[in-house]
This record gives C-alpha cells, structure tokens and sequence, in this order.
C-alpha cells in the first residue's frame, strides 16, 4: 500500500488518501455491502483518472469510480483505489439554450445542473429523489431515472456523449455510429445480432445487465447508451454532453387515493394516455402523517404540465375525473407541491424503518424500531402487469415471513421496498438469499426485470441468468473482457459477481449490545443498531436547504464528506468494526469529524431515518476522554452553570465584566479556556432573573386565577438574558396564568402554589440550597457522568412539581429540547426524567394549551430570524406560528443553524465554520429585511451570533410580546432592524 500511495502522489495532481478517515469514508454506500479500499484518489482531470488507471494497471489494484455514494446494489464500493468525482471533476462545463445541451463533468450534482437549465426554461429530464446530491457521473453509471422517467425516459435517454478513458488507458468519444467503440466491440456485436433483437424484454425500466441492444444497427449503433448502466465497470467517465428538455411553465399535482396499493397500481397504467409528468405511487405505511393528503390507504402522485396554471390544472382535473378513486387532491401552489413531493422523496428513508417497531435486532434479541434494508429495491415489471405483481410479491413476502412496504414509480411499472431481512445471523442471511432467488424467479415470471434503476451491483448481478439465461451472461463477460480485458474496473459487478451475501456491512460489528450511557430506546438500547440507521441516502450532503430544515450545517460549510452526518456514522460504524478504525472510543479520526458537529440536531428529523448524531457525539466524547485530560473548552464551557453560580453567589458579575473589557485579559482568559480569539465574552447581568422574581414577589402578591405554570430558570436566561425571563413572566401573567419557580431546596412534602418554598424537612436545609439544571452543557461536551448527577439533583427538586399538573415552561429551545430528549434518553432508569420530559412545554405552547381564549396583543410588524435547530428538530414549531400569526407577525423565520450552537461557536477553531453557518441564511435573512423587521431570536445563542456578527439585538417573543403589552402596539416592541 505505501508503494501504490507513493506512486499515485507522483502521478496525480489532485489527492490522494491513505489514510484511515480517507478509507472509512467509503467503504460502504447506500446498500448492504461493505468493502475496504486501499486508498482514494480525487482526481482534478481526465490526465489525473489515467495517470490513475495506468499505475493501479501497473500494479493490478482495481479501480472503482464513485461519485455521491448513493447506489443501493454496491457497485460505489471496492476493494482497490475510489475515485471521488466530487470535490474537483464537479463543474457544469457549458450549457447551450439553443441545442438543449449540456456539457458536464462526472462529479457535478443533478440539482446544479437543473438550477443552470432552469434559467433558460430547460431542465434535466431525470430526476431520483436524491436530486439535490447525487451526480451525473453517478447517474449514467446507473442508467438512473426518477418521478418524471414517464415523460422524459432514463438517463440514457438524455445522453448524447461520452467522454471516457478504459482501462488501459485509450480516450473515447462515445456516441452514435459506433463512435468511440473499443476494438473488437462492433465485430462482437455483428455475430450476435439475433441474440440483441430477441434477448431483452421491453419495458421502459429495463436497466439490468449490460444495453447491448442499443448497438443495434437500427437502433443508431449508440455506443455512447449502451455505456450508461455499465456500473463504472467498462470505462471511467470524464465528461458528458447530455440532453435538456423544455420544462413546463406551469404544473400540478393531482393526489389521487385509493383504498390499498394494489389498487393504485392498477390503476397507474390506465393514466399513461393522459401524458402526466409522473405516476408515482405510495402506501400509508411510509407517510409519518396522512393529514396532507386525500383520502386513502395508498396514493398516485400524478403531475402535469401545461403553458399556465389554468392548463396544468385542468389536465390534473380531467385525471381526477378519469380515476377511480377514493378521494382526490389537486394542488398547483409551487410550496403546497414541494409539501406534498418531500413525503415522496423522503420515502427512500422511511422505508428502512418499520413504523411498528416491529423487526427486531436477532443478535441481542432487543426490539431495533423494525429495520429494513435494499437488496431488492427497484424490481420493474410491465406497468400492465404490476398489480398482479404486486400481489404475487405480498404473497411471497408472507411465505418467508417478511415484510415490506412498495412504493415508487408505478407509472412505469418500477417499485422500490426495503424488506426486514435478519442480516445478522446465519439463518437470516439464508433465508435472503432463498428469498432473493425465488423473486427473481417472480419478476422473470411478470417479464420484468431484476433492476429497474439502481443497477445491479451485487445486489442482483448473480441472478441475471435467471433473467437473461446464461448464454446472454455469456456474452456479457465477452462484452466487458473487450472494453477492459484486465478486470481492472469495478470487478464483481455485473459479470463474474460476487456472491449477493456475500461482503455484508453487518457482520464486521459487534453480536453483543456494547456498554454506552445513553439508552437509546428507538434502538432497543443497541449502540450499533442506532448507528446502522444511516443507510446513506445522504440527505445530508446537500448543498442548501430549503424551509426550515437544517441538516447538515457543518457539511455545508466545509463540503467534507467527514462532515456530513451520513460520513460520522460511516466512522462509527468503522470504529465498532474495528479493522479500519482500530483504537475505538479513543480513536483521533472519529474524534476530529465529531468535532465540527454542531449537535444542532437537524439530522434527528431532517434525515429519513432520524440519525442523532449529536446523542452519538455526546456518548463518543463521553468514553474518548474517559479518565483522560479534557480540552479546556469542556471546563470553561461545559461546566459554565457552575461558574455562573459562584459568580452569582459571590456578586461578583461586575466585576467580571470589567475584567473582561480589558483586552489582555480578555485574551488571557480566552486562551485558558480554549476560547476562539475572534470571539467577544458575553457580558453577565448584574442581577439574576431568580434574584429579580424574589424581589418582585417580595414587592406583590401573585396574581391570575387561572392555571399554575412552573417557570423553568435555565442557565442562559438566568444568569445572561434575564430580560428574557421577566418578559416571560409579564406575558404569562397577562394571559391570566399563576407562574412559580422551580424549588430550590429538596423538599418533604409538594406545595408548589405560588413558587415559595415551605414545609422544609428540617434535613433539608443541611442540604444546602440548589438550582434546577437540565445538564445541557455537559452532555454537548460528553460529560455524562457529570451530566447524570446534575440531573437527578434535578429531578430530587422537581419532585413536587412533578406531582401536580403544573406544565414546566422553558424559554430556552436548547435547554426544552435537552429536558424532552436528553434527560429521559440518559437517565432512562429513572421514572422521574420520562414524568418531567412530559411536563415540557414551549413559551408558545404554553399559551395556547393554558390560556387557550387569550387574545396576545397586536404587534402588526415583519419578522426575520430564524428558527432554532433545537426547536425545528425537537420541540416544533407550529404553536410559535400559531403565536407569531396572532399577533400579527407576519413572514417567515429562515431554518439552518445560526452557527454559534451553544459551546461549539466559542470553541477556539471553530469560529470560521461557525461563521460561515450563520451566513448561509441567518444573517442574510436580517440583512434583507425590510426597516421596522423584527428580528426575533428564542436561542441565547442565535442572540449571541446575531449581536457579534451583525451587530443586530434579536429578541425572545417573549420580549416582543411584553413590550407590546406595556407599551402599546403601535410602539417599538424591541429587536428592530
């Protein structure tokens, strides 16, 4: 390996990686499959990609071209040298309007290109739901095909030439007439013209083996198509002229319901004379809520086209008119249709976890949120014939005692499943093997084909002569032994294939649940379950975000696969392995990719599959450092709520403050406590907000007669946003509502009432006195022994809180979002933290369950902003737009991360990703806002940001509301643009 890495850096102009992240990275795609490189190999060029094949030529080290890593059968794995397309061969070369053509490089993702053609009124025709990542290199490697294939085909379709280099060096130019044709290929061919014309069954998703029949003579001898599908294991890819259609000025989306998916099936094909855009279809099994849509247990999602919105409308109408349906939906507002296609595209993620919870992990016995998985993903049949298949396959699934739920594109007759198959042990990777056998048998049968737009790969690569008979797999060996006679490209796929259960990605980790603190309960409390979530869809590695999703912030600064949510848990997943990352908890590769996590918490619901890599950092750091020195950040930051008590107990605010405007101090203080020198020290009020609600109850009896409310004092809004409380505190009275403190010694019996503290156990005043805590900090800096304690000292306050119904109101989404999840997740032995998890309640939230005929004042302003990850991830949202909306607040708040996140911001090294987070769409968000904008902000840290970079003062609601209330609508109600 040191040789080929030596020779490779002498050769190639862009990088070349060795090293344990560079390989962990990719040994594994959105399949079942696992294999590890030798290295990968970013190439800058085509004279890089040769330079490449001739010395792994040289050396006889296959070679295998992946681009977004997103192919279901394994064929983006290898066990020789990756070439990684994306980060240099990623360019849109030219576009011309008048030819509907596009020249593009392998590694440029789809949704770049649609974003260039759509200027011109052209899109791509293809489009899988993993649009805004996958690429055209990987695209043409599938034959890949998408929603619109009805109208527009498959990529082949849309391919004009190709660019690439074989195995042994040679540069073609593929196209029509034989253009590009290695030696020896149109000879081959011309001895097996009966074989092209009779072989090959005709449906419009036939992507198995090899498209030799597109060399027929009167089919334009295209070589250049029947090199799209070739798996990357014919040539390698360096660039593609591609044809663009015209896209429809205007569309709409006709949701047609249907009583069950074998219904909807057969009634897909009937549609076809319509021209519709798309006819895709989905069961109730994959949609998390069915209150967007019509009627049903199953839908067809039928788009059409039209020169206006009146024409597209009528054509989705005269759909509706046409079928025979349960209920119907017709939607033509542009944000309504995005709604409705995320439940479809999101599907590919959803589908590998059983809404039951039903599967289970066998090695452990313990219940794993019913795990399902590819390996039989997109099986395509005459879209006539697909109900009775349908039915044939449910019938099969019952025999093997399985389970699956169908979707996809059901105008073209290709489904998508991922069924429970038990990976894990013997008899349940035999039994998919039986299974597999016998429903390529099924599709034979329904004259479909194995693939019907992933691919082959592994997957299906083995039982191709039960589609094809052995002698057209014969000929494809002869095809492939003409194009790279060495076997250099991709081998084990498509010819001479690796066993399909063979090269598992679950067998290398661990048979016994490993000993971690958190309890994981989605995961039957299995480490290694929650980590085999990630199924590398890869939602993650997408450039913008649209809305209010926020995943994956760190990825999108930075572009580092290492970075993305899906490139963490492939390093865990190698660290459990252990034979790529081999020093486990301790390991420094895990470590570094963990540390521009955020722990914004957009993956645990902007991914499918609801991966929560910030529980995963927390539980890394947790046994990394364990009996080991911690970074200075973990004491200065992780254990900032006891700092800020001693200085509260000490008075002693001012006099830090002052300490801290003195610049060498500043910095002094900032480098021993692993602060980023860029960043200013916040400044601490002089008077807590408890020190304010004792004076103030000293001062006045309470007042409301209506519910009791606990408002909650966490760290931030204690000791440096105490503003924030007493708004709070204004609002809530305001509404009619009795607020209370938590207490702050443990007591013997639970009067809570108006928040003061009788009754003592005489003990407990030898106690001393405490604060509430939900142990935020030290669980995002991996604490969690610290963090259990602080929580269960918790929990001894909250008692008597907990026995009455007062909701716990939390002002701050983090500390919310951690009392929901964190807490019950870590402390999932004790009763208490899952009663007080359920006691949570946003400021929002609050108002609208206990003051529900509260009428807020009118504010009658624009906002900008954005919603908290914590919020947008945990808590939700939708009582803060409820609020916003009554008051008149109008516009919408930006999603993403503001980048400050709590510690992560401050941390010395991460302050230009932090930075560059916030000016995604934070800062533009406030920048473009209109004069009289209210700048709303309910995190301390999106504050903090907002003040430090922009020089903007975002506010609470809270604030916003309370001086509404006191000043009057018409007046400035704080946080002005």
């Amino acid at each position: 390996m040191a040789n080929l890495e030596a020779e490779l850096r002498g050769a190639v102009r862009g990088e070349v990686g060795f090293d344990v992240t560079s390989r962990a990275l990719v040994t594994m795609d959105a399949s079942n499959y696992r294999r590890v490189p030798r290295g990968v190999v970013a190439p800058v060029d085509a004279d890089d990609v040769a330079a490449v094949l001739a010395v792994c030529r040289e050396q006889g080290v296959p070679v295998v071209a992946r681009g977004a890593g997103t192919s279901i059968a394994g064929q983006a794995t290898g066990t020789g040298v990756v070439l990684d397309f994306t980060r240099h061969m990623n360019r849109l070369v030219s576009l011309d309007p008048g030819a509907r053509t596009a020249v593009v490089q392998p590694g440029l993702v789809l949704d770049r290109l649609q974003e260039a053609a759509a200027a011109h009124g052209l899109r791509f025709g293809p489009d899988p739901s993993t649009h805004s990542r996958c690429t055209l290199g990987g695209m043409i490697g599938n034959n890949s095909c998408g929603s619109h294939s009805v109208a527009w085909g498959t990529t082949a379709d849309s391919v004009r030439e190709l660019d690439v280099v074989t195995a042994r060096g040679r540069r073609l130019r593929l196209g029509q007439d034989w253009a590009g044709a290695p030696d020896g290929l149109r000879e081959l061919m011309d001895g097996e013209l009966a074989r092209l014309r009779t072989g090959f069954p005709q449906l419009p998703r036939r992507i198995s083996g090899y498209a030799l029949d597109a060399l027929l003579p009167e089919r334009g001898a295209d070589v250049a198509r029947s090199f799209c599908g070739s798996e990357g294991t014919l040539g390698v890819l360096t660039e593609a002229v591609v044809r663009l259609v015209e896209a429809p000025r205007a569309r709409a989306l006709a949701v047609l319901g249907y009583a069950d998916e074998s219904g909807a099936a057969e009634a897909a094909a009937g549609l076809l004379q319509f021209g519709p855009l798309t006819v895709e279809g989905m069961a109730a099994d994959l949609v998390p809520s069915a209150a967007a849509l019509p009627r049903g247990r199953a839908w067809l999602f039928v788009e059409t086209g039209g020169e206006s919105a009146e024409e597209a409308r009528a054509r989705a109408e005269a759909i509706v008119r046409a079928a025979d349906v349960v209920d119907a939906l017709v939607v033509t507002d542009p944000a309504g249709q995005r709604a409705l296609w995320r439940i479809r595209e999101d599907a590919s993620g959803t589908a590998t976890r059983m809404p039951d919870g039903g599967g289970t992990s066998r090695s452990s016995g313990a219940e794993s949120g019913g795990e399902a998985w590819p390996g039989w993903e997109d099986c395509a049949v005459p879209p006539a014939r697909l109900g009775a298949y349908l039915r044939d396959f449910r019938a099969l699934l019952g025999a093997h005692g399985l389970r699956g739920t169908p979707y996809g594109h059901f105008g073209d007759g290709c489904i998508h499943v991922r069924i429970d198959f038990d990976l894990l042990t013997e008899p349940g990777i035999a039994r998919f093997r039986r299974f597999s056998e016998e429903l390529a048998e099924l599709v034979v049968a329904h004259g479909g084909s194995l693939s019907g737009e992933h691919g082959d790969g592994q997957a299906r690569a083995e039982l191709l002569p039960k589609m094809y008979g052995h002698e057209m797999v014969g000929l494809f060996e002869r095809v492939k032994g003409v194009w790279d006679p060495d076997d250099l490209l991709n081998p084990g796929m498509l010819v001479r294939p690796a066993p399909l259960d063979a090269d598992l990605r679950f067998s290398v980790l661990p048979r016994e649940p490993v000993d971690v603190a958190f309890g994981y309960p989605a995961d039957g409390g299995d480490f290694s379950a929650a980590v085999r979530r990630c199924v590398g869809v890869a939602k993650c590695r997408t450039a913008s975000v649209s809305g209010s999703a926020v995943m994956c912030p760190s990825f999108r600064a930075t572009g580092a696969e290492e970075h993305s949510t899906r490139g963490r848990a492939r390093l865990l997943h190698e660290m459990l392995a252990g034979d790529v990352v081999t020093d486990g908890w301790r390991s420094t590769e895990v470590r570094d990719a963990l540390d521009l996590c955020l722990s914004c918490k957009g993956c645990r619901s902007d991914c499918p599959v609801e991966v929560d890599m910030a529980t995963y950092k927390a539980e890394f750091l947790h046994h990394h450092y364990e009996g080991r020195r911690r970074p200075a950040a973990h004491h200065s930051m992780g254990r900032l709520p006891e700092w800020l008590r001693v200085v509260a107990r000490t008075r002693t605010a001012a006099l830090v403050n002052a300490l801290t405007a003195v610049r060498p101090l500043a910095r002094a203080a900032k480098r021993l406590g692993g602060i980023a020198p860029e960043r200013e020290i916040p400044r601490l009020a002089t008077r807590t907000f408890s020190r304010w609600w004792e004076r103030r109850r000293g001062e006045r009896a309470p007042t409301g007669r209506g519910d009791l409310v606990v408002l909650w004092p966490d760290t931030f809004t204690e000791h440096l946003s105490p503003a924030v409380g007493q708004a709070a505190v204004r609002v809530l009275e305001a509404a009619g509502l009795r607020v209370a403190l938590p207490p702050t010694v443990r007591l013997a019996k639970p009067p809570v009432g108006d928040g003061r503290t009788v009754a003592l156990d005489p003990l407990s005043l030898l106690r001393g006195r405490g604060r509430v805590c939900c142990g935020l900090t030290y669980v995002s800096t991996g604490q969690l022994d610290r963090a259990r304690a602080v929580m269960r000292r918790t929990l001894d306050l909250m008692e008597p809180v907990l026995e009455t119904d007062a909701p716990v109101v939390v002002l701050e989404p983090s500390c919310a979002a951690a009392l929901r999840t964190d807490v019950p997740e870590l402390l999932h032995d004790d009763p208490r933290a899952a009663r007080l998890a359920a006691k949570v309640l946003t400021f929002a939230e609050t108002l609208e369950r206990h003051a529900p005929d509260w009428t807020p004042p009118r504010v009658d302003r624009p906002v900008a902003g954005q919603t908290h990850c914590h919020q947008h991830a945990v808590l939700g949202d939708a009582a803060d737009r409820r609020l916003r909306q009554a008051a008149l607040l109008s516009g919408e708040l930006s999603g993403g991360c503001c980048g400050l996140a709590g510690n992560f911001g401050f941390e010395k090294g991460h302050y230009e990703v932090s930075t560059a987070c916030a000016e995604e769409q934070l800062l533009p968000s406030v920048r473009d806002a209109p004069d009289g904008t209210v700048v709303l902000a309910d995190g301390f840290s999106c504050r903090t940001q907002l003040e430090q970079l922009a020089g903007v003062r975002g506010r609470h609601l809270a604030e916003v509301l309370a001086a509404a209330l006191e000043e009057g609508a018409g007046n400035d109600p704080g946080g002005e643009r």
